[in-house]
């Protein structure tokens, strides 16, 4: 478990691994069958996140992502983290039972990564079962890897990043080293389509900046 949030590297690391890849956001998660899927009784119901990436994946060992564990959420009854008391125990998840496909499969060699802003809204049974790992914020040089990797990232993603220089200019660097790897990765998205949309092949910083203006104004009556 990791103090900061970042499916980008966690990718890496399924790549490192040479293995299969899967995201579970938290903090858009209302029910535990988004893991564990939902009975075959209910309408528009499928099997869970694990068993889809077991199924569709070439890896017996794939990489699983909680993103922002501590932000899950519901009712206790539909409690989104219940899967995980069994599934990260290894004797439990090797018969592992999704609810829509009501057959055991062998999760124990999933390989599980949670990430967290607040390890106080995790439950204790879930923190006893993790090793608990905090990562400080990067400094200054950090951040500058970090965004040089998203940008190329992003480049070697794209056909039409074939034409933009493979190392940004210093002054985009510096300022992206000041955001977070969200912010980063929204704003160097944000500077390529400025660079387009003004016929160049280089993003400047001003494709980057913030852009105050367009911020939404409220509407009362």
């Amino acid at each position: 478990m990791r103090a900061s949030s970042s499916s980008f590297a966690d990718g890496v690391i399924a790549q490192l691994l040479a293995t299969g890849f899967g995201l579970v956001s938290m903090s858009s998660m209302t029910a535990g069958w988004i893991l564990s899927g939902a009975s075959s009784q209910w309408k528009h119901a499928k099997p869970g996140k694990v068993f889809d990436t077991l199924l569709h994946g070439n890896y017996a060992n794939p990489v699983i992502v909680v993103d922002e564990i501590d932000k899950a959420g519901g009712e206790s009854h539909y409690d989104p983290l219940g899967a995980l008391y069994s599934l990260l125990e290894h004797d439990t998840a090797s018969q592992f039972v999704d609810e829509f496909v009501e057959i055991p499969v062998n999760a124990s060699g999933v390989v599980w990564i949670a990430t967290a802003n607040d390890g106080t809204q995790i439950p204790d049974p879930i923190m006893n079962r993790v090793n608990v790992y905090s990562i400080e914020a990067p400094d200054q040089d950090g951040a500058r890897r970090i965004a040089q990797s998203i940008y190329d990232d992003i480049r070697t993603s794209h056909d039409w990043g074939k034409s933009f220089p493979e190392i940004p200019a210093p002054a985009v660097l510096g300022r992206l080293s000041e955001l977070g790897p969200r912010e980063m990765r929204r704003a160097i998205m944000n500077g390529f389509g400025n660079a387009k949309l003004d016929g160049r092949n280089d993003v400047q910083i001003g494709d980057i900046a913030e852009n105050h203006a367009q911020k939404k104004q409220r509407i009362g009556f």
